[in-house]
């Protein structure tokens, strides 16, 4: 059961590996600050949303719908 997921585990570290040795270049000054840019830009979104659903939590907000509790009895 495990041996197929290990064969691409190993298949998709075989790529990369292969990747990286063949596109190694120099990146210039602009491309490692976009690079920064980009990983500054997805670490605030991702916080951001995480406060959110803690937050959110917190103060009550998810339960609002009312989808866990039991219909009313109509005796």
């Amino acid at each position: 059961m495990f041996v197929p997921l290990f064969a691409l585990l190993a298949a998709a570290f075989w790529f990369a590996a292969d990747s990286w040795v063949h596109l190694t270049g120099d990146i210039p000054g602009y491309g490692w600050v976009a690079i920064a840019g980009g990983v500054g830009f997805s670490l605030l979104v991702g916080g951001g949303l995480m406060a959110l659903v803690f937050y959110s939590h917190r103060h009550g907000y998810d339960d609002l719908g009312g989808g866990d509790r039991e219909p009313p009895r109509s005796d």
